[in-house]
């Protein structure tokens, strides 16, 4: 398939800058795969529809400060602002990172931060960057950065007012992601007891998601994409339940992109989740054959981006695109602050 069959026109004032509050405000698309139909509702109205006969997955990564900042000073003695993004973490404490101006960031260059104890030194370069090492590990690594670092947002986000809070999920527990599984930040601690009182089930797997996410597909034949590696884990317990719901006959439903493409990868061809931890680089794009999940929550993505492949595979890549555009018109907010979209 070519990447120009998933272009769209976007409106950008269609944008989200700001999340919804309460959360569970913000706005539902109910899209039926049988009938085609759609509805137009309130994210917390998705509790009538629910029952016992559901298994809601999220995705329980947190967002980290990943992004750092400072300044150098010139041999002219003007300040130049330099920017470091975690990408991937390498070892105990080193981290693949892009840097930002290059130039300024030289193999062997020592940096020492203000008002931090957090040190670190330049490696090597690669294809995305460089390899920076710390001089502290974990724990009190994200005890520094969260000290010093700023909230990774999105760089079709222009307003820099948000809290860390704003960009994690009510259910966010580990700490490891530079970008937020932003389909579960619509459910509020409110809408998620409601749900239980009505006996929905709700189990949780982990994804942690990079800039990656983020890359743009440059190949025009889409086949030709290589995806990045992401680290996922599944627990033994939450494996056999979900296991045990699909022999039920529960619809399962997946709670954002990151949610579908953990289960699906650990998924065989008999329909039955194993679980690990493992890197996953699936590649989810029209003529997939999805092998776990039945519904899935997910938000309006970028176009030619290799999520709104994913909806195009879950459902129709022509009706998906008619939706967005009625979206658009129905003054549906798009991206990481958006409304929702629920695909039956």
């Amino acid at each position: 398939m070519l990447l120009e069959e998933f272009d769209y026109i976007l409106d950008e004032s269609k944008i989200a800058q700001k999340p919804m509050k309460p959360r569970h405000n913000s706005r539902l698309l109910v899209v039926n795969r049988k009938s085609w139909e759609t509805e137009d509702k309130m994210f917390h109205e998705i509790e009538n529809y629910l029952d016992e006969n559901y298994v809601i997955v999220f995705n329980e990564t947190k967002v980290i400060k990943a992004r750092l900042k400072w300044f150098v000073i010139l041999k002219d003695w003007r300040k130049k602002e330099v920017e470091i993004f975690l990408l991937t973490q390498k070892t105990l404490n080193s981290w693949e990172c892009a840097v930002f101006p290059g130039e300024r960031l030289k193999v062997g260059k020592v940096v020492n931060f203000e008002n931090s104890k957090l040190k670190w030194k330049i490696k090597e370069s690669t294809y995305s960057g460089r390899i920076i090492e710390f001089n502290i590990w974990w724990v009190e690594f994200l005890e520094e950065i969260d000290k010093i670092g700023e909230i990774p947002l999105p760089p079709y986000i222009k307003k820099d007012e948000q809290k860390i809070e704003d960009y994690n999920t009510v259910f966010a527990k580990e700490e490891w992601s530079a970008a937020a599984p932003t389909a579960g930040l619509h459910f509020s601690e409110e809408l998620l007891e409601k749900l239980k009182n009505k006996w929905v089930k709700i189990e949780k797997i982990i994804l942690h998601v990079w800039l990656g996410t983020f890359k743009t597909i440059t190949t025009e034949i889409i086949e030709n994409h290589e995806m990045h590696e992401e680290k996922i884990f599944i627990e033994k317990e939450t494996a056999d339940k979900l296991n045990q719901y699909k022999k039920e006959w529960k619809k399962i439903i997946a709670v954002g992109t990151t949610v579908t493409r953990t289960l699906e990868s650990f998924s065989d061809n008999s329909w039955k989740l194993e679980h690990w931890e493992k890197d996953t680089n699936i590649f989810i794009y029209p003529w997939y054959k999805f092998k776990f999940i039945d519904e899935l929550i997910t938000n309006f993505h970028l176009p030619k981006s290799s999520l709104v492949m994913l909806v195009s595979a879950f459902y129709d890549r022509e009706k998906i695109l008619e939706i967005y555009q009625k979206a658009q018109e129905n003054n549906y907010r798009f991206f990481s602050f958006w409304d929702a979209m629920w695909i039956r």
